[in-house]
C-alpha cells in the first residue's frame, strides 16, 4: 500500500510538471507566431517562461515537436469547428454549412488570435510530422465532406471536391488573415463579403 504523504507528493510534482508543460506550450505559441518559427530559440522560450531551457526537453524532444503539438490542436480544433457547424440547427445547403464553418473559423481567429494564425496561416509544411499532417488531412476532408454535399444538391459546380475545398478555404485564409492583424472584425461588411465570394467561387 502506497503512503499517503507519498501519493500526495507524487501528485503534486504531477500537477507542477503539468503546469509547467502548459506555460511552455502558451509561450511558444506566443513567440512563434509574434516572430516567426525559425526566428524563436528555445533559449527565448525558456526565458520569456520563467524556466530553465533544459526544462523544454522534459517535455519536448525538440521545438519542432512542440510546434507541432501546437500546429495539432489547432488543427483539431478547426476539424470541430467545421463538424459543429455544419451539423447545426441553421444547417441545410452545403452554402448554409460552409456560412457557418465560416464563422466559426472567423470568430475563432476574433478570440484565439493565435492559435488559429498558427494553424490557418504559418507556413509550417516542411516541419510538419506525419501526425500532423494527418490531423490537417481530417480538417481538410471534413470541409470537403460538406463541398460534396453541395455537389450532390447541384450547387457546387463540376470537378474535384478538394480542389472546390481548397479555393473556398483559400478565400476564407484571407478574411482569417485580416482579422489576425487586427484590420478587420467578424461581423464587419468585407468578411461577408469574403464569406460570399468564398461560394460563389464553387458554386455552380
Amino acid at each position: 500500500m502506497s503512503h499517503p504523504s507519498l501519493s500526495h507528493a507524487g501528485a503534486a510534482a504531477a500537477g507542477a510538471a503539468e503546469l509547467t508543460r502548459q506555460r511552455l506550450i502558451r509561450t511558444a505559441l506566443e513567440l512563434f507566431t509574434a516572430k516567426g518559427y525559425h526566428d524563436t530559440t528555445t533559449a527565448q522560450i525558456a526565458k520569456k517562461a520563467g524556466i530553465a531551457e533544459g526544462t523544454i526537453y522534459r517535455h519536448f524532444a525538440s521545438k519542432q515537436q512542440l510546434v507541432n503539438e501546437l500546429y495539432r490542436a489547432a488543427q483539431r480544433w478547426a476539424a470541430k469547428v467545421v463538424q459543429e457547424t455544419s451539423r447545426g440547427p441553421e444547417a441545410g445547403t452545403a452554402r448554409a454549412q460552409l456560412t457557418a464553418v465560416a464563422h466559426g473559423l472567423l470568430d475563432g481567429a476574433a478570440h484565439d488570435t493565435a492559435i488559429v494564425k498558427l494553424g490557418l496561416l504559418e507556413p509550417l509544411d516542411a516541419l510538419l510530422d506525419e501526425e500532423s499532417r494527418r490531423t490537417e488531412r481530417e480538417f481538410r476532408t471534413a470541409i470537403e465532406r460538406v463541398v460534396a454535399e453541395g455537389k450532390a444538391q447541384g450547387t457546387v459546380r463540376a470537378g474535384a471536391v478538394e480542389i472546390w475545398a481548397g479555393v473556398w478555404l483559400a478565400a476564407i485564409r484571407y478574411a482569417v488573415k485580416k482579422i489576425v492583424a487586427g484590420e478587420w472584425k467578424p461581423g464587419d461588411a468585407g468578411v461577408r463579403l469574403v464569406i460570399d465570394a468564398a461560394w460563389r467561387a464553387i458554386s455552380a
